[in-house]
C-alpha cells in the first residue's frame, strides 16, 4: 500500500521502502523459479518458510505445485489463519497454477478444500491429467 510520501508500506508492519516486499511461499512447489524471475525485474523476493515472515513482506505468492500438498503443509506449519489475517488486513495475494487453486473461493473438485482467500472459481485439471499435458512425438535427427 503507498504511504503518503509514495513509499510502500507494509500493511502488516511499519517496514517502509521504496519496493515493495514479494515473499514466494516454500513449503513445495517451484518457489526457486519464482524468487529468479522476480529478481530479474527488481524485485526483492523472499521464500516464506515460517508463518512469522508474513509480517515481514508487503505480498505473498503462492507457486504452482501439488495443491493437495500445499494445503496440508499450510495446515500443518498453522499458516491459514495468519494468512487469511494478513489478507483481509490488505497484504496482497497471488497465486499461480496450484498456487491459485489453493486461494480460491470456490473448487469445482471435492479436493482440497480451498483457502477462500480470493474470489475466484477454479477447475483442477480443466484440459486433461498433467501427465498428458505436453506429450509430443518428436523427430530428432541422430536420435533414433
Amino acid at each position: 500500500m503507498s504511504g503518503l510520501n509514495g513509499n510502500t508500506v507494509d500493511s502488516g508492519s511499519s517496514r517502509t521502502s521504496s519496493k515493495p516486499r514479494i515473499g514466494v511461499l516454500a513449503l513445495q512447489g517451484d518457489f526457486a523459479e519464482h524468487i529468479h524471475m522476480l529478481g530479474l525485474i527488481g524485485i526483492n523476493a523472499v521464500e516464506v518458510r515460517k508463518v512469522q515472515q508474513l509480517s515481514e513482506i508487503d505480498g505473498l505468492i503462492i507457486p504452482g505445485g501439488e495443491s493437495t500438498t500445499i494445503v496440508k503443509l499450510l495446515g500443518m506449519f498453522d499458516f491459514v489463519d495468519d494468512l487469511r489475517m494478513h489478507v483481509e488486513s490488505g497484504m496482497a495475494l497471488w497465486g499461480t497454477c496450484a498456487g491459485m487453486i489453493v486461494i480460491a473461493r470456490e473448487l469445482a473438485d471435492p479436493y482440497p478444500t480451498p483457502l477462500n482467500l480470493i474470489d475466484i472459481g477454479v477447475a483442477r485439471n480443466y484440459f486433461g491429467r498433467q501427465v498428458d499435458s505436453f506429450e509430443s512425438e518428436l523427430s530428432i535427427d541422430g536420435i533414433e
